[in-house]
């Protein structure tokens, strides 16, 4: 009887979950570096993404690093303030409306005012 030949079936482990990664040309280059200091061939078929997989699966995680759970929320949140005065600043230029009303201008500040203090909590409670 002939010995089978090939790849083992992967079975419960096989993946079929995705991820696209976009590079541009500098990165890409850097990727190719990297390929190249492991002496493998970035254009030869199935070898950059199982490496590729192995290098991010490989690492531990850093616990310490990582933001709290409330600070990514927060972050979140302020990111959808910053798109909210984008979209008002986009309508007042298309009415041609130079000088915002004062109330406006007192609001951004105290946004401001409170984002510093925000940010000033964050830095204290990882740096502890």
């Amino acid at each position: 009887m002939a010995q089978k030949t090939g790849r083992k079936p992967l079975g419960k482990n096989k993946r079929k979950h995705d991820i696209m990664l976009r590079f541009n040309d500098k990165e890409l280059g850097m990727v190719k570096k990297i390929l190249a200091s492991y002496d493998l061939d970035f254009e030869k078929r199935g070898i950059a993404a199982p490496f590729l997989r192995r290098l991010i699966l490989d690492k531990e995680m850093v616990e310490e690093k990582k933001l709290p759970d409330f600070s990514a929320k927060l972050i979140y949140q302020i990111n959808k303030i910053g798109i909210n005065i984008n979209q008002l600043t986009t309508v007042a230029r298309a009415k041609n409306l130079r000088s915002p009303s004062a109330k406006l201008e007192s609001e951004v500040e105290r946004a401001n005012e409170l984002l510093m203090g925000i940010m000033e909590l964050l830095n204290e409670k990882l740096h502890k």
